[in-house]
């Protein structure tokens, strides 16, 4: 199983971006769950938003309403769409998979990770 993070890079205060997350080699992708995290230097990985496999949501206070998680299972692609990006923002953002839990938001839950992707905001 792998997943693959893409998507981050240099975006100024006020700007977008839009991660993707697509699973490989993972059958019934549609029953996982899908959780963003992220990582800034010197502090632990925090869970950003989470999707069940029915389309439940999470999203962490520090992101909501700014940042929209999706999904296309028939892609087994899960998408994070980040507005208003903030300099406190920047961390290595990863995607990682789970199917015991309808939702988690603790890292330990999760089964799979992805490779990470960087995203920086800055002027």
């Amino acid at each position: 199983v792998q997943l693959q993070a893409s998507g981050g890079g240099l975006v100024q205060p006020g700007g977008s971006l839009r991660l993707s997350c697509v699973a490989d080699r993972i059958q019934d992708y549609d029953y996982y769950a899908v959780g963003w995290f992220r990582q800034a230097p010197g502090k632990e990985r925090e869970a950003v938003s989470c999707i069940s496999n029915s389309d439940a949501t999470y999203y962490s206070d520090s992101v909501k309403r700014r940042f929209t998680i999706s999904r296309d299972d028939a892609k087994s692609t899960v998408y994070l769409q980040m507005n208003s990006l903030k300099p406190e923002d920047t961390a290595v953002y990863y995607c990682a998979a789970e199917r015991t839990l309808p939702i988690a938001t603790v890292a330990a839950e999760y089964d799979y990770w992805g490779q990470g992707t960087q995203v920086t905001v800055s002027s």
